[in-house]
């Protein structure tokens, strides 16, 4: 049976400071960062040895343009997820969902956002970039959140195409075109992104069978999800030792992805052989450590190659 909705909590008058709080958690701050890092790898790949003070002085607003239509689009899925997000334990502390802001505050946060952010890497960026960030912003904002989140328990695979796109926004800030290259760090993201949110709805099913949203754990059991997950570890290892065959790294980088890559397969197969919510914590906590520990590499052998 689907959920009620709920009407929305009514909005409660806070002080300035807090207010200016509340703003600032709807743009979902750690996924944000997280996404400007990722783009902010595409910008130094993209770049051969050490940058000039032009191109710093480009990636600092490609990165200040990417998160401001990054929080834009994180502040819209605030208001079309409100009722959702209520009735969850790990988003009802939301402003939006606590009514501590009006959907028409939100909403205009979120256009302001999304202007000045565009207008920045139209006008000192390139138009290339503005109109991929934008599209992306379209395509989690809406695209996902809206139509395919509350369609499909494939929401994650399909969506995970707008969340895969930081590094080819950064590429073409810096190349003004979208190379091979970063259509390749597209590729390890986009397999990253299904077992990384499968793990966590494993653990957290009963908050998303709550919601009524059709993840796959709530549509299609447990088991099916985690061997699921095994195999998109398999498939993302293979991703991953991609930019050394197409000769975008070093020996660093294929070491570092090979041992992070293993372990997230290792628990990937641990997983779906012997089940705990405590190995799917486990295991989404360390999806968050093989993506950034990977980027991390890939910087460190950049410059030391």
């Amino acid at each position: 049976m689907t959920p009620s909705k709920s009407s929305p909590a009514p909005v409660v008058a806070l002080p300035l400071s807090s207010r200016w709080s509340q703003f600032y958690a709807l743009t979902k701050p750690r996924v944000v960062q997280l996404i400007v890092f990722c783009a902010l790898i595409g910008m130094v790949l993209a770049v051969p040895g050490l940058p000039s003070l032009v191109e710093l002085k480009l990636a600092a607003l490609a990165c200040a343009g990417i998160w401001l239509v990054a929080g834009a689009a994180a502040a819209f899925n605030c208001i079309v997820e409100q009722h959702i997000d209520a009735r969850m334990r790990r988003t009802a502390w939301r402003p939006t969902a606590k009514g501590q802001l009006s959907n028409t505050e939100t909403l205009a946060f979120s256009a302001a956002l999304c202007a000045l952010g565009s207008f920045i890497l139209y006008v000192w960026v390139n138009p290339l970039t503005m109109w991929l960030t934008f599209a992306t912003f379209v395509g989690y904002a809406v695209i996902y959140t809206v139509v395919l989140k509350p369609m499909t328990p494939q929401n994650i695979v399909i969506g995970g195409a707008s969340g895969a796109m930081p590094p080819v926004l950064g590429w073409a800030a810096m190349t003004g075109e979208v190379g091979y290259e970063a259509l390749i760090l597209f590729l390890i993201i986009f397999l990253w992104t299904p077992p990384h949110f499968w793990a966590l709805a494993l653990y957290r099913v009963e908050d998303y069978r709550k919601s009524g949203l059709p993840m796959l754990p709530v549509t299609h059991g447990n088991e099916f999800t985690r061997l699921q997950i095994f195999l998109y570890t398999l498939v993302l290892f293979a991703a991953c030792v991609m930019p050394f065959v197409f000769q975008m790294s070093g020996w660093l980088y294929l070491v570092a992805a090979v041992v992070l890559s293993a372990m997230f397969t290792w628990y990937g197969f641990k997983l779906w052989r012997e089940y705990s919510d405590e190995l799917a914590r486990k295991t989404f906590r360390f999806s968050l450590i093989h993506l950034t520990a990977l980027f991390a590499a890939f910087l460190l052998d950049h410059y030391l190659r």
